[in-house]
């Protein structure tokens, strides 16, 4: 009955998308576009903000004791690990969305 019910809803949904036809579908590509080019925008200043940090808290880590000291080690690697996956997510973002998304050979537009 669950299943039924999440058919139904999707059924719905992809309706709704594709009742205008082109016009569904033209919608659909301007939420792609917007998407990708928010990713490729904000990712990379978040990224570099999150390399300041990480060098913040490593640099006041080292004034603390050891325990504090470790601690620092610890969020300042989780920093940099975060704006590793941030930039590593805004390169690779506009080809996995183009794949994603691929009206009969138009490329998605950043």
């Amino acid at each position: 009955m669950r299943k039924l019910g999440i058919l139904a809803v999707l059924g719905v949904l992809a309706s709704s998308i594709f009742a205008d036809g082109i016009s569904g579908l033209s919608q659909v590509s301007s939420a792609m576009s917007q998407l990708c080019t928010g990713l490729t925008q904000m990712l990379p200043v978040a990224g570099m903000l999150m390399i300041i940090l990480a060098g913040v808290i490593y640099a006041a880590g080292q004034m603390m004791g050891a325990e504090t000291r470790a601690r620092a080690n610890v969020w300042a690697t989780a920093c940099l690990t975060g704006a590793l996956m941030a930039i590593l997510i805004a390169v690779v973002a506009p080809s996995v969305l183009g794949m994603i998304y691929n009206t009969g050979g138009a490329a998605l537009v950043c």
